[in-house]
């Protein structure tokens, strides 16, 4: 069809299956890996290191005042929103619970994958996702980061085409949350077209137009 012609990117998780669609469906448009679904992998990553190094230093899942148990919500927190007390509070805890900084580096990295998604030029984003990868993918790494680090490389392209296209799935992720919860609402349709209406009225904006020119049996 003409109009798969006109698209020139997509935005998809980091599934293959999702990739190989796209390259049969879509091979002409540049397919953009959304950078929610990176920065969850990155965060992911931090807190199986933090839970890790948890178990080892005290040998039980952590506890309301264990150090590392503490900071686990901090951790996740971009470093921007940080003042200066959370931020010194976050180094105090680290330091108390993870002596070797595997918690600190793992933060650092997360943290790096942030700033690339800032740079607004796309070589320099491409230098520092490099840059990132190889850091990821040294030997004294953790198995968490290498493992980050090898997702990073699969993706590499898909990833830095973010700074071309600067687009993101959200839209159509929210549409489909929407979708579902009017037919969970509803307890299911039997009628296509009453869950189409009733779609278009829950998105808030319908196409009032449209909607005058359905006829309901």
């Amino acid at each position: 069809m003409a109009w798969k012609e006109r698209i020139a990117y997509g935005t998809l998780d980091m599934s293959a299956t999702y990739a190989a669609v796209y390259t049969v469906i879509l091979p002409k448009a540049a397919q953009v890996v959304d950078p929610f679904h990176v920065i969850s992998l990155a965060n992911r990553c931090l807190d199986a290191i933090r839970r890790r190094v948890q178990v080892e230093q005290i040998g039980h899942r952590g506890h309301r005042d264990d150090p590392l148990y503490r900071a686990r919500r901090v951790l996740l927190l971009g470093e921007e929103k940080l003042d200066t007390a959370a931020t010194e509070r976050l180094w105090s805890l680290l330091e108390l619970g993870d002596p070797d900084a595997e918690v600190a580096i793992a933060y650092r990295v997360k943290e790096r994958l942030r700033d690339f998604y800032r740079t607004l030029d796309p070589d320099e984003a491409r230098r520092m996702l490099t840059e990132l990868q190889s850091h990821c993918l040294k030997r004294a790494m953790t198995p968490e980061i290498q493992k980050l680090g090898r997702t990073i490389r699969t993706w590499f392209d898909k990833i830095a085409n973010f700074h071309l296209a600067r687009v993101s799935n959200g839209p159509t992720k929210a549409l489909n949350n929407l979708i579902k919860r009017i037919k969970r609402i509803a307890f299911g349709f039997r009628n296509f077209e009453n869950y189409r209406i009733r779609a278009l009225l829950y998105a808030g904006r319908p196409n009032w137009r449209v909607l005058g020119s359905i006829v309901v049996r």
